[in-house]
């Protein structure tokens, strides 16, 4: 096989697993579940970017084709439709379903450790490596042999045992 030929193969492949990868995210919003004003569809979808699927953990519930986040796109929806706002649809969910619904969680007191222990373990660590530093940078007084130490010392060296 050519290398050009190979080339060629390699491209073909990368663009057949791009084109694959991209289609999960495409197929996730069903025609039916969309606005047919592109306004209110990418408000929707904009609420959507910020909700996490709870089934695939990662990817918000526009990305999914999971059950659960078609549930949450029609929830989205027909809050959208009721009035309400983008803070207060969101809201609305996180407090159903839990902050870790949110691909941005709120601050508050019950995820203040998770945000603050990051930052505490790197401040421990930098005064730990800082009092290293210092502790290393005084050398150790030498404390001179007596005599019965030294006369020891060159027995053992000259001998091989004590």
């Amino acid at each position: 096989m050519t290398t050009a030929l190979r080339l060629s193969i390699r491209q073909l492949l990368a663009a057949l697993v791009a084109l694959t990868l991209a289609s999960g995210a495409a197929l996730a919003v069903d025609g039916s579940e969309m606005f047919a004003d592109p306004t209110k569809e990418e408000r929707a979808r904009e609420i959507g970017r910020q909700l996490r699927c709870m089934v695939c953990q990662n990817q918000s519930i526009f990305d999914s084709n999971s059950g659960l986040a078609k549930d949450l796109r029609v929830l989205v929806r027909t809050r959208m439709e009721e009035g309400e706002t983008d803070k207060e649809i969101l809201s609305y969910i996180a407090d159903r379903y839990g902050d870790y619904v949110l691909l941005n969680p709120r601050m508050s007191l019950k995820n203040a450790v998770l945000w603050l222990t990051p930052v505490m373990a790197l401040l421990l660590s930098l005064g730990a490596a800082i009092g290293y530093m210092r502790s290393r940078r005084h050398p150790v007084e030498e404390v001179p042999l007596t005599e019965e130490e030294r006369s020891s010392a060159q027995k053992i060296l000259k001998d091989g045992r004590s």
